[in-house]
């Protein structure tokens, strides 16, 4: 039995990267040794065992063989015959097929130092095709690894082309597609994660709603880049500056959806796309279980991300109005993500990426100043029921109103 340290562990100790996970394969044994030794087996479809005291993958060396369509249409082989060589000939990129033996020794039949080298994402072999979940997974480590400067090689693009053109991605779980999607959204380049799925014509099988931004024109004056498309991952990149948080890219990726199916003969206006958007997120949502919280939260930036731009010509009423459909009393941290993807969204513009947008500590003091209303001291006025939520209401709204004070320069 010999036992080497594989996949993502490997590659990023030689990028000089954080490890977090690692994986081990294991040559020359079988299952019945592995349970001799306590370890636990946990793979359904091929023998993965988990170490007895530290937790980490142990799996069999093992080869594939394509059975059926999409991911899971393979069949798997593994015995004490199969060779290190064979096991990582299976897997997706050079980059992940070095091993690393008890000594510290590199095992790398495929060349991916040489690919770390040049930073290049490079398949290992023809199989590559058989999977279509590795079009996600490059154009997942192409968006990780972009500040690197990595670069998908030209044939591995060819394939990655061949695959989505021979509809393979349609066997595609949505939950695989969310996963991924979900992991690229915590990348370092989140929009190169949508690029490469565009430049490979996976966008449009995967994600119609967005591939359809592209083309699609809007007001020079208000958006320079003039392209829906680009504005959108535009906006993502200047999400992924502001914050981490996947929830919260995942809104600035769709706020704008509605512009993609508005009438030709209205462009370049887009009115009414901030409802049409909501409609479009939950078509979205559904198809790929997107988590509520993230769909609840891309539905209120869809529909009131323009109430925040104009945040201070809107009347107290009006924004007082929209900080109660947000829950923003209750809910201050779902606010700030709100406020987060609408300065993405503003900021997401030739020539504007660093433009200041004051609309933010605008609601978020109208936000701290409806929440100063003393609920109680209503109550024991009196106020009840529906007559409460009006004098709530109306308080929340003269607070609104004195806030302004505060902003009579830039109003």
């Amino acid at each position: 039995m010999k036992i080497y340290l594989v996949g993502g562990a490997v590659r990023d100790h030689l990028l000089k990267l954080p490890v977090k996970d690692r994986d081990w394969v294991v040559v020359g044994a079988s299952p019945e040794e592995m349970l001799t030794q306590n370890f636990v087996t946990v793979g359904r479809d091929f023998p993965v065992f988990l170490h007895p005291k530290t937790k980490e993958e142990y799996a069999l060396a093992r080869t594939e063989r394509k059975s059926g369509k999409g991911y899971t249409g393979f069949e798997c082989f593994s015995s004490p015959e199969v060779t290190l060589e064979e096991d990582l000939l299976r897997r997706d990129l050079s980059i992940n097929a070095i091993a690393q033996d008890d000594h510290g020794n590199l095992i790398d039949p495929y060349n991916g130092q040489e690919d770390l080298h040049n930073r290049v994402l490079r398949h290992v072999s023809p199989a590559f095709r058989e999977d279509p979940l590795r079009i996600l997974r490059v154009a997942r480590f192409a968006a990780r690894f972009s500040h690197l400067g990595f670069t998908i090689a030209d044939e591995t693009m060819v394939l990655m082309k061949q695959m989505t053109n021979d509809d393979e991605l349609q066997y595609l779980t949505a939950e695989r597609v969310r996963s991924e999607t979900q992991r690229a959204l915590c990348t370092e380049n989140p929009a190169h994660f949508f690029e490469v799925l565009r430049s490979c014509n996976a966008l449009e099988k995967l994600f119609p709603e967005i591939d359809c931004l592209f083309g699609v024109p809007q007001p020079e004056a208000h958006h320079p880049e003039i392209d829906t498309g680009i504005h959108t991952l535009m906006s993502l990149s200047e999400a992924a500056k502001l914050s981490h948080c996947p929830v919260t890219r995942f809104a600035v990726l769709t706020h704008d959806l509605g512009k993609g199916n508005t009438p030709q003969e209205d462009w370049p206006q887009h009115i009414g796309h901030e409802e049409r958007g909501v409609a479009l997120i939950e078509t979205l949502s559904k198809r790929l279980r997107v988590p509520n919280e993230y769909s609840k939260l891309a539905k209120q930036v869809a529909r009131y991300h323009t109430h925040c731009h104009r945040a201070f010509s809107l009347k107290p009423a009006t924004l007082v109005k929209t900080l109660e459909k947000l829950n923003a009393c209750r809910q201050t941290e779902n606010l700030d993500k709100f406020l987060i993807a609408c300065e993405a969204d503003a900021r997401g513009r030739t020539g504007l990426e660093s433009a200041p947008y004051p609309q933010a500590k605008y609601v978020k003091d109208a936000m701290i100043s409806s929440a100063q209303v003393d609920t109680q001291a209503l109550i024991d006025a009196g106020h009840s029921g529906k007559d409460l939520g009006n004098a709530i209401h109306q308080q929340r709204v003269s607070a609104v109103k004195n806030m302004r004070n505060n902003y009579t320069e830039q109003l």
